[in-house]
């Protein structure tokens, strides 16, 4: 049985099985490869995560088309980046990790520097950046600089509200801004939390629910069956 559901439907997960570490190398342009993914092969939502180094719901909301961005699928095939053997592998299966191809990983050593942030979005990081250190004081000021793309000076103003626009600063969710991925952010938060001894929060939104999750992919498939026997039934009827 496949681990991706259907287009609209739930996805449950457990947050602590997803938040992986993120210096393993992902595609250049993750979004638009994880779109050509969902569109292109039998991977999981979870694997396709995973290879392109986003967060799972992000995954869903691109195949249900509900994301903000409506993303151009970029083939990581003819990009080099990931051979047809490593999808059909993952295909096969769902608890196979997809691995990126050595030269693709070089390139995207060498072509990547610090973060880049948008100008359309820079304003937006002071709101971000105390968002981090409201909500999660264990995080250091240089992970909070990798992750935003800012400098130690910046994080320190805006916690002593010595920054120069204090006053307009309001703390906001760096992922709705759109200056991270959920699953950056979660990474950085159980790295930090581990280091300072904190019980990483869990997500138990959908705590029993999984067998509910099970029970209707299981119908799905079996109305999916008898519909096709039907089907050949028929055919073979007017033969």
């Amino acid at each position: 049985m496949s681990g991706r559901p259907a287009r609209g439907g739930p996805y449950y997960f457990c947050l602590e099985t997803f938040v992986m570490a993120t210096a393993d190398a992902t595609p250049l342009m993750p979004h638009a490869t994880a779109a050509w993914l969902v569109d292109n092969t039998g991977l999981t939502f979870a694997q396709i995560a995973e290879y392109c180094g986003i967060h799972i719901l992000e995954v869903q909301a691109i195949a249900d088309e509900t994301a903000a961005t409506k993303y151009t699928g970029r083939d990581p095939v003819r990009a080099h980046e990931l051979s047809m053997e490593e999808i059909e592998k993952g295909q096969k299966d769902p608890n196979y990790k997809l691995k990126m191809s050595v030269q693709a990983q070089d390139t995207i050593r060498r072509t990547r520097g610090p973060r880049y942030t948008p100008v359309s979005k820079r304003q937006d990081k002071p709101d971000g950046i105390a968002w981090i250190l409201k909500n999660h004081p264990e995080v250091s000021d240089g992970a909070i600089g990798k992750l935003i793309g800012t400098t130690r000076n910046t994080i320190g103003a805006i916690r002593d509200r010595s920054h120069w626009n204090s006053a307009n600063i309001v703390p906001k969710d760096p992922v709705t801004l759109g200056l991270c991925s959920q699953r950056e952010l979660d990474a950085l938060v159980a790295k930090a939390a581990k280091k300072a001894g904190i019980k990483a929060p869990e997500d138990s939104r959908f705590e029993g629910d999984r067998e509910a999750l099970l029970e209707e992919l299981r119908a799905e498939r079996t109305a999916a069956a008898e519909a096709r026997a039907a089907e050949e039934a028929e055919a073979d009827g007017e033969a």
